[in-house]
């Protein structure tokens, strides 16, 4: 079975950084066999929305408008992981952080065939 396991969340100050990872495992699944591997995140009392992708073929990155210039993501594939680097935090950035592998729009998340369950962000100010 796929599993996507998050971490790096925490408690951080407005203007501060983290960095979170997502590490896909699966003894017969290579994060290869997908497109994209994106993040998303859900606001306390909010729906789910995009923050970043990355294509597994290319390489190309995206990005949510509220987040360019701010977070970069990147990955690793040897270690078929994924990093979210976050800078200038800001308390609305504050959310469950969420992992997803799929193909398709980089920003629906109905692209995504796993999930992870998360890790939490929360920025004060």
């Amino acid at each position: 079975q796929v599993q996507l396991v998050e971490s790096g969340g925490g408690l951080v100050q407005s203007g501060g950084s983290l960095r979170l990872s997502c590490t896909v495992s699966d003894g017969t699944f290579s994060i290869e066999s997908v497109y994209t591997v994106g993040w998303f995140r859900q606001p306390p009392g909010k729906e789910r929305e995009f923050v970043a992708s990355i294509n597994w073929i290319d390489n190309s990155a995206k990005y949510s408008d509220s987040v360019t210039a701010r977070f970069t993501i990147s990955s690793d594939n040897a270690k078929n992981t994924v990093y979210l680097q976050m800078n200038s935090l800001k308390p609305e950035d504050t959310a469950v952080y969420h992992c997803a592998v799929g193909s398709g729009a980089y920003n629906n998340p109905s692209s995504y065939y796993y999930w992870g369950q998360g890790t939490q962000v929360t920025v004060s100010s």
